[in-house]
């Protein structure tokens, strides 16, 4: 895939590799790139996790738009060492504590998570430029200082500290008391997971149904796509009696 990709300078005169629009679903296999490029474009894929980068010492552009992303993984620094731009719009970026990640990234300098859940959340420009001082550019805009002295005076002391903890979730990954409830020894992994999975599903189908905006509706039926779910989703038990609360859960696979 990487060998018939389209290669070109780019109209900044970076070296530029497109993997636009090829299904993939998984970042791997990238040190076939050889190190040869500026920027990659996996824009138009089905990627959910930004992890897999073998040592890329050239790399300083990521393209990532229409994905469905929903987490970062931890030391991208460690094999993008020189990182400036990663754009994500239009993907599933749930919490505000899911790019805490990308803090100790501090080669980067401009970020995007525009259309993505996170950005509708209270206090998500002052929370990145608090969490990523690095960065000088959000979502296109440029950071300006009046921001960054806002960003310090709301998590300052104690209060601050309080309500960083507080909107600073992250994601929660596999319901582990609901996969042990439905797993049975001796079965196989695989058919449990999917017995969670199913669960899940059938909760955010329930929500979407009980959905009082279009809005609400669209973002659900995102979350559903990207196989995450969201906290205090209601749908009924098997019995159809009590409300159970399932939290948002994202399945690994």
């Amino acid at each position: 895939l990487i060998a018939m990709a389209p290669q070109f300078t780019n109209a900044v005169k970076d070296r530029e590799l497109d993997l636009r629009g090829n299904r993939i679903t998984v970042l791997e296999n990238l040190g076939a790139t050889l190190d040869q490029f500026d920027t990659i474009d996996f824009s138009d894929n089905g990627i959910r996790k930004l992890e897999g980068f073998p040592l890329l010492r050239r790399l300083k552009s990521v393209l990532l738009n229409n994905n469905q992303l929903c987490r970062i993984g931890s030391s991208l620094e460690e094999n993008l060492p020189v990182l400036e731009e990663l754009i994500l719009t239009c993907n599933n970026m749930q919490e505000l504590g899911d790019i805490d990640p990308l803090a100790t990234v501090k080669s980067l300098s401009s970020l995007c998570l525009l259309k993505n859940p996170v950005a509708n959340k209270k206090h998500y420009r002052l929370y990145v430029i608090y969490k990523l001082p690095q960065i000088k550019l959000l979502d296109f805009l440029k950071v300006k200082e009046k921001e960054r002295i806002a960003a310090q005076k709301l998590f300052a002391g104690d209060k601050g500290k309080d309500l960083l903890k507080e909107i600073g979730k992250k994601s929660k990954t596999l319901g582990i008391q609901l996969f042990l409830q439905l797993f049975i020894p001796g079965e196989k992994l695989e058919e449990a997971k999917a017995a969670v999975t199913n669960s899940h599903a059938t909760a955010i189908k329930e929500a979407i149904a009980k959905a009082n905006t279009l809005e609400e509706v669209q973002r659900l039926e995102m979350m559903l796509k990207a196989g995450q779910y969201p906290d205090k989703v209601v749908a009924n038990d098997n019995n159809g009696n009590d409300d159970m609360e399932v939290e948002e859960v994202e399945m690994e696979t």
